[in-house]
């Protein structure tokens, strides 16, 4: 009997240390919430003020974008770093954008989602970025992580082109693009 009391007292006094213990865990986070994103939805912007799809993220020093169209966050200076396909995956790789690490180049997929074809202008020599994004950013083309699949020597690129489309370019020039990073979990892996 004496055996089973203390066997009891010891299984009541682990499970109000767990219970304690937990209790001292973070159950709030910096910032406010944003559900994962819906794949339907649509957040349209018409100016900067009145944009529901991106958010500047102030925990992350203003460096950083969320897109709550598709949950991935952005680096908000597209402009930074300009290399062949090699280093601009290094230059992702890393990076300390905002105080974080675990930035990656997107995946063709994943940047053409801030494509806007509404807004897209034949004589317009740039991404046509959705109207209100806070992006800083001029008449570039961006590395994507994703390989061609005719060429491996060869990845996509989004942005100016004589086509205005996504391109083919190969991975070894210097000064064809930027590197823009990103963070979360991939749309579709890179080929």
């Amino acid at each position: 009997m004496k055996h089973e009391l203390t066997y009891t007292a010891c299984n009541i006094g682990l499970a109000i240390g767990l219970v304690a213990s937990n209790a001292l865990a973070q159950t709030t986070a910096n910032g406010p919430y944003y559900a994962p994103p819906s794949w339907d939805q649509t957040l349209a912007c018409t100016t900067v003020a009145n944009c529901p799809r991106f958010v500047v993220l102030s925990n992350m020093k203003s460096d950083a974008v969320l897109d709550r169209n598709t949950g991935l966050v952005w680096q908000r200076a597209m402009d930074r770093f300009q290399d062949n396909w090699y280093r601009s995956q290094l230059q992702c790789i890393q990076s300390n954008i905002g105080g974080v690490r675990g930035w990656r180049l997107p995946t063709i997929q994943e940047l053409m989602t801030l494509w806007d074809e509404a807004g897209y202008v034949l004589s317009n020599q740039d991404f046509h970025m959705p109207a209100g994004h806070p992006f800083s950013t001029a008449n570039l083309r961006w590395w994507t992580a994703t390989t061609s699949d005719v060429n491996a020597f060869f990845a996509w690129a989004a942005g100016y082109s004589a086509t205005y489309e996504p391109i083919t370019f190969n991975k070894e020039n210097n000064a064809f693009a930027y590197a823009v990073c990103v963070r979360g979990e991939a749309v579709v892996s890179p080929q």
